[in-house]
């Protein structure tokens, strides 16, 4: 009995004491911002689907999974997404409170943070990439930031030999 007890003791101490989480990290996110080019009152947005596709024409288009934090989700006026990774073509489905359904244009993945600009027409969405800073990985940001550090330092080395040269000339 004492060794089964033991056992369990030495057992219950390689067990964690909290709960430990894996999934950690940046992942890719998309920001949906609407504007409304209707006739009348305006409209807000009810739910929505995004639509991830693999082909140009979005003809193999599949809701995203929701999946831990991936998903889309919509509020009244802003809809967004976050991802493990997301398909490189995609497509939005938004029930507005007028009753109707709207369907966007096929639209690129535009960034690892995407913005998009939604235009509500009557019948339709036109969605937009918003190009920024934001739309470039972190990485990316560093990569751009040290290439201009070494064309300013390729600068002053450059002027730096230059002036070396004409001061012994003189």
């Amino acid at each position: 009995m004492t060794k089964r007890l033991l056992l369990l003791i030495c057992l219950l101490m390689f067990l964690p004491a909290h709960i430990v989480l894996a999934d950690t990290g940046p992942k890719p996110t998309m920001d949906f911002e609407f504007k409304q080019e209707l006739a009348g009152e305006p409209v807000t947005i009810v739910s929505g689907v995004l639509y991830e596709c693999d082909q140009s024409d979005c003809s193999d288009g599949a809701p995203i999974e929701e999946v831990g934090p991936q998903g889309f989700r919509c509020e009244a006026n802003a809809c967004s997404a976050i991802g493990y990774g997301f398909a490189p073509y995609h497509r939005i489905e938004i029930q507005f409170s007028d009753g109707k359904t709207r369907q966007s244009n096929v639209f690129e993945t535009a960034g690892f943070d995407s913005e998009y600009m939604v235009t509500v027409l009557p019948d339709a969405l036109l969605v937009e990439a918003q190009f920024g800073l934001g739309t470039l990985r972190p990485t990316g940001i560093v990569i751009v930031a040290c290439l201009c550090a070494l064309v300013v330092l390729g600068l002053v080395v450059g002027l730096v030999v230059v002036l070396v040269r004409r001061s012994r000339k003189n």
